[in-house]
């Protein structure tokens, strides 16, 4: 191996290193300031077990000048006024104050630098949210200019084909022959949706707990769902998509922590649209009609609150 591949593989070991620890630098960050501050905790405690030995000589110090004070000289023979004792009290608070710093400055340090750490992590997550964010408002904007054009081209029912990748597929149904009344199996086709190419704003009717029988109950329900939390949207200026999942009984996620509405904002339309369509879906080779709930929201909206 010549001294120009070793630089080379030196060169990639250092920069995948160095980019690892940016990478993970906030957890870094945090794991640090918190064993700085137990370890500023533990050398504060042992530093106040020499706080007495202070304490005493500046005591033993203190009844010198009084004493000094009372007899008007000092242990060596010295004349002592009022005045002295004054001076020499003011140097003894100074150094006292000085001995305390010293005692307590390596726990004090290593303190601010342990809070100084967990603020600069926080601070890289908030710039990295905050670019996330952008990111995430740019791709929501680039697909939604590309669905007006589909829109706009082929039709809302191509669109709807495409985004929701509804497919006709095959399903066998049992009928009875109204002529002899056996039952026999025969083909159909149906449209049906995959669950697994949904975002994780849309949910299936099927899967909430408020699920009725009757289909004209849960589309009533779902409509005056839908205008309550346009009324709460108007009435509070913000909504997660999550306190929308829990009123209808569907499963919240972690996308339903960040994402929502807010009203009032360029970014955002305004309004709380469940968009509720009848649609069917393939459960086990078997066709089911549903409801699916697709949630027009506007995006992360801690940083539009």
């Amino acid at each position: 191996m010549n001294k120009n591949e070793i630089m080379s593989r030196a060169s990639k070991i250092v920069g995948k290193a160095s980019f690892q620890l940016k990478k993970h630098s906030p957890e870094i960050l945090v794991v640090a300031g918190v064993a700085g501050t137990v370890v500023s905790a533990i050398i504060a405690c042992k530093a106040t077990l020499k706080v007495n030995e202070i304490v005493e000589d500046v005591k033993h110090d203190i009844d010198d000048v009084h004493d000094a004070v009372e007899k008007g000289i000092t242990k060596a023979g010295e004349n002592y006024s009022v005045e002295d004792s004054k001076k020499d009290l003011a140097v003894i608070y100074a150094k006292t104050g000085v001995s305390f710093a010293k005692l307590y400055a390596p726990a004090v340090i290593l303190g601010t630098l342990s809070i100084t750490s967990i603020l600069a992590s926080n601070n890289i997550l908030r710039k990295r949210n905050v670019a996330l964010s952008a990111a995430y408002a740019a791709v929501d904007k680039g697909f939604k200019d590309y669905r007006e054009r589909v829109v706009e081209r082929f039709g809302e029912q191509v669109d709807k084909e495409l985004k929701y990748n509804i497919k006709a597929k095959k399903f066998d149904e049992v009928t009875t022959d109204p002529e002899n009344g056996k039952e026999k199996k025969v083909k159909t086709m149906a449209n049906v949706v995959n669950p697994a190419d949904l975002s994780d704003y849309a949910h299936f009717f099927s899967t909430s707990r408020y699920l009725a029988s009757d289909h004209d109950y849960n589309m009533m329900f779902l409509r005056a769902e839908q205008n309550y939390a346009n009324d709460k949207l108007t009435s509070r200026g913000y909504l997660f998509l999550n306190e929308v999942c829990e009123r209808l009984g569907l499963p919240i996620t972690k996308a339903g922590q960040v994402v929502g509405w807010v009203k009032n904002s360029e970014k955002s339309d305004g309004f709380v649209d469940f968009n509720i369509r009848e649609i069917g879906r393939d459960v086990d080779g078997r066709y089911e009609s549903d409801i699916l709930l697709d949630f027009n929201v506007d995006g992360p909206i801690l940083d539009l609150i």
